[in-house]
């Protein structure tokens, strides 16, 4: 089902929120809840579609998940009996984080799976992970060159490997450490570049030894295997890449003074902040916490003039969801700003390099399509044209970004979908609105 949505100007933008439970550690917790002994138990998980579809697939493999509560949920992980085969396939939605690490987690126990996903799912490559699982040890066949369908075979008994990804990804990574949890042996990823870090921390929670050391500009991560893991309490910090709406609206609508909480601090995740704030941007961590092993802090924001900047290459990892909205408040920005080497991009949701650029320039803002990248030349603060209809091509990031430069736009922007945009971010609508945003279905 379509769901057209507009936004319209907005002015001064006020009040304070709480930032929605974060979707990458939400993944992991229903994952290595289901491997591990006994039950876990989750608070403040983010209740939106892809992370129902890894609940559900988690289910299929034999692990008892049920909700308690607002956010709050129990997993009866398999334990030693381990994953158990599907009775059919398993979908998972729209989840490219959910079905890449459950693939990684399923290799290491004697399985057969087959794994399914969503029209936009099934067009994102999966080899970058199967690479590396076929290298330990399982059999994998890809009805569609490489893309979902995927049958997976195991006979569970696995081969550690010293793997180097070719691309900084903490999707490759994570698949590689959780198969590596029932091999024997020390299984190694080697990163030119760090990559997000919530896999080692969480599995550190659970119970495995996971050591991290620096090499050669990037990290060598390592884990010695079999290990049980054991049940445990997660307290889900909030995501700082759903954060990011509300902040760059905040930036461009003059007037606006607000405070968004509960946002996850770990700096392989907080690339956009420190882009913002060399663009000028006023943001303003306080109160500084710790929740479910992760540093979190409220963050102030206030309108702002921007400049345009050249985003450092290697900050791309720490940012990689969040180019669109930052393309976004480049609109607004005094003079260009470049984002290159970003060809990951190239391979999400939708290509969001093409996708990005298509939004702006169909509401009136100069920008153009790099071979691996984008440049912005900025209004320095003017209002956009706007009028367009964005084609989303069913991703919630660009639906979300498209839907932010019309709170500054002289006509209206819409979008041709906006239904899934609960795929990460359920409370989206109310939560800007909330702020004073004009947001309409």
């Amino acid at each position: 089902m379509t769901q057209k949505t507009s936004s319209v100007a907005s002015s001064n933008l006020s009040g304070t929120v709480r930032a929605p439970g974060d979707k990458s550690i939400s993944h992991r917790a229903l994952i290595l809840g289901a491997m591990a002994e006994g039950t876990t138990r989750i608070s403040g998980l983010l209740e939106g579609a892809d992370i129902m579809s890894t609940a559900g697939a988690m289910k299929a493999f034999g692990a008892k998940i049920k909700r308690s509560g607002d956010g709050i949920w129990e997993v009866i992980g398999c334990g030693e009996a381990g994953l158990q085969n599907p009775q059919g396939d398993v979908d998972c939605g729209n989840a490219g984080t959910g079905v890449r690490l459950i693939m990684g987690a399923a290799a290491g126990y004697p399985i057969k799976a087959r794994f399914t996903g969503d029209a936009s799912l099934s067009s994102r490559p999966m080899n970058r992970i199967l690479t590396p699982l076929k290298e330990m040890g399982i059999h994998s066949k890809a009805e569609r060159g490489g893309r979902l369908p995927v049958t997976l075979t195991s006979d569970g008994q696995l081969s550690p490997i010293s793997y180097a990804p070719p691309q900084a990804s903490a999707q490759v990574k994570s698949a590689i450490l959780l198969a590596g949890i029932n091999t024997t042996g020390l299984t190694e990823v080697v990163e030119a570049t760090p990559t997000r870090d919530h896999t080692e921390n969480m599995l550190r929670a659970f119970g495995a030894e996971v050591t991290s050391r620096p090499e050669k500009g990037g990290q060598r991560i390592s884990l010695t295997g079999p290990v049980q893991l054991k049940a445990a309490q997660v307290n889900v910090p909030g995501d700082p890449s759903s954060a990011a709406f509300p902040i760059v609206a905040a930036l461009i609508t003059p007037g606006s003074d607000i405070i968004v909480e509960n946002v996850m601090m770990n700096p392989t995740r907080t690339g956009l902040f420190e882009c913002l704030t060399d663009m000028g941007g006023f943001l303003r961590t306080d109160n500084f916490r710790k929740s479910g092993g992760e540093v979190i802090a409220d963050i102030h924001v206030k309108y702002s003039r921007l400049r345009g900047i050249t985003v450092p290459p290697e900050r791309a990892a720490s940012m990689i969801d969040e180019y669109p909205i930052l393309a976004v408040a480049a609109a607004f920005a005094q003079g260009v700003t470049i984002m290159d080497d970003i060809s990951e991009l190239r391979v999400k949701e939708s290509d969001r390099i093409a996708a990005t650029i298509a939004l702006l320039t169909a509401n009136g803002v100069d920008a153009e399509e790099l071979e691996n990248g984008m440049k912005v030349r900025g209004n320095g603060g003017a209002t956009v044209a706007g009028g367009g209809v964005v084609a989303t091509h069913h991703d919630h990031r660009i639906a979300m970004s498209a839907l932010i430069l019309g709170l500054q736009s002289e006509t209206a922007i819409s979008v041709d979908n906006a239904s899934m945009i609960a795929t990460s971010f359920p409370t989206f609508f109310d939560l800007m609105r909330n702020l004073g945003a004009e947001i309409n279905a």
